[in-house]
């Protein structure tokens, strides 16, 4: 879970996963902007430059779905301690 109240603009344009409610899909995108609800991820895709990441549209993503691509270790760790 990414805190929109901890973003600054240092943020913009950091990777992050987005972790699917069902399924366990997962997806890479970096920041391009928020609000006050949402965080607007553009999603990696073939023949995607994300060094051009602020030239492509954006999707609304619930922050709670959300985790920085240097965090995700410590997330991945916690959930196997959770179910095991």
């Amino acid at each position: 879970m990414i805190d929109i109240k901890q973003l600054t603009e240092n943020d913009k344009g950091r990777w992050v996963r987005y972790i699917s409610p069902v399924g366990f899909n997962i997806y890479m995108g970096r920041i391009k902007d928020w609000d006050n609800k949402f965080i607007y991820v553009v999603y990696n895709a073939p023949d995607r430059d994300m060094n051009k990441y602020n030239d492509y549209v954006a999707v609304p993503t619930d922050p709670k779905r959300l985790v920085f691509e240097d965090t995700w270790q410590k997330v991945v760790d916690m959930e196997i301690k959770f179910y095991t």
